[in-house]
């Protein structure tokens, strides 16, 4: 394993339910896969969000149609949870492994508690 591979949380479980993980540098076939699949849950998220509000935007839901929105609902926010676990995660490695990383410790202004956005001294003119 190389300095560039990372484990990346899958947006899918295992047929026992444990959670699955990839390690790779994000190019091969499988990071793809994944890929289009996140983007999938997450579109199809979005769809069931409009569903909801029209259902309960009517106020004639059944409570049999309130149950299946739950169910449909807690799935949906199941998977969109581990998608942003997974990006999240690779987002901090990746702040870990950029240029910033290896910054002097002792390179901060007074009041500078080291963390956040710097902006350049050109955006304050």
């Amino acid at each position: 394993m190389s300095a560039t591979d990372t484990a990346r949380l899958l947006p899918w479980s295992s047929p026992d339910g444990n959670p699955c993980f990839l390690v790779g540098d994000g190019t091969g076939y499988v990071s793809r896969i994944a890929d289009e699949m996140e983007e999938a849950q997450l579109d199809s998220a979005a769809g069931l969000i409009e569903e909801a509000r029209h259902l309960l935007d009517a106020r004639t839901w059944t409570p049999g149609e309130l149950h299946l929105l739950a169910v449909e609902l807690t799935s949906s926010l199941t998977d969109v949870h581990r998608v942003a676990k997974s990006r999240g995660a690779r987002l901090t490695m990746s702040d870990d492994d950029g240029p910033e990383a290896e910054e002097d410790p002792g390179d901060h202004s007074i009041g500078d508690e080291g963390s956040g956005p710097r902006l350049p001294a050109e955006a304050f003119g």
